[in-house]
């Protein structure tokens, strides 16, 4: 394959974005794809999604959100209360030393509310995560019609919760 086939190839795979996975770092922290899932235009809610990791000796903690996107931002988690799954808002997220928290359907994640218009597949929006020692990292966060392929994990997705 010639040279410029090579770079024809790699052109038409750029526009591709939510196929491949997006990383974002704040110092030892990365967060991996963030993305939420296509909502039908009268919902009033939405919910973004990621995967932090840590590879610093150091735990972080997830302090807080925000976006220009939703009129407010909450970090909100899933629980089982009484045989029921609720959802709950949390103060922040733990985040451990050499360890990785998941903001995944059923677990944690960030709540969208007072959203002035659902976003469609292949949009994206600007997502701000404050962290404790970290610091602010802005994210882009990618809508999609349906969940990414799961990832191999084999970590807890309450891990590091704290209220």
């Amino acid at each position: 394959m010639n040279f410029a086939k090579i770079l024809l190839l790699a052109a038409l795979l750029v526009p591709c974005g939510p196929l491949f996975a997006h990383q974002y770092q704040a110092g030892e922290l990365h967060i991996d794809h963030p993305w939420s899932r296509e909502m039908p235009p009268s919902a009033p809610t939405a919910a973004a999604y990621f995967v932090i990791q840590n590879r610093g000796a150091e735990a972080d903690r997830l302090l807080g959100v925000a976006t220009p996107a939703a009129g407010r931002a909450e970090l909100h988690e899933h629980v089982h209360v009484g045989g029921m799954m609720k959802m709950q808002p949390v103060a922040s997220v733990a985040v451990p030393a050499h360890g990785e928290v998941r903001f995944a359907p059923g677990g944690y994640h960030v709540m969208l509310f007072e959203l002035p218009r659902q976003f469609r597949d292949g949009e994206r929006f600007p997502l701000t995560l404050r962290f404790e020692k970290a610091g602010e990292v802005e994210v882009a966060v990618a809508v999609q019609k349906d969940a990414p392929a799961a990832a191999p994990h084999g970590h807890d997705q309450g891990a590091g919760h704290d209220h």
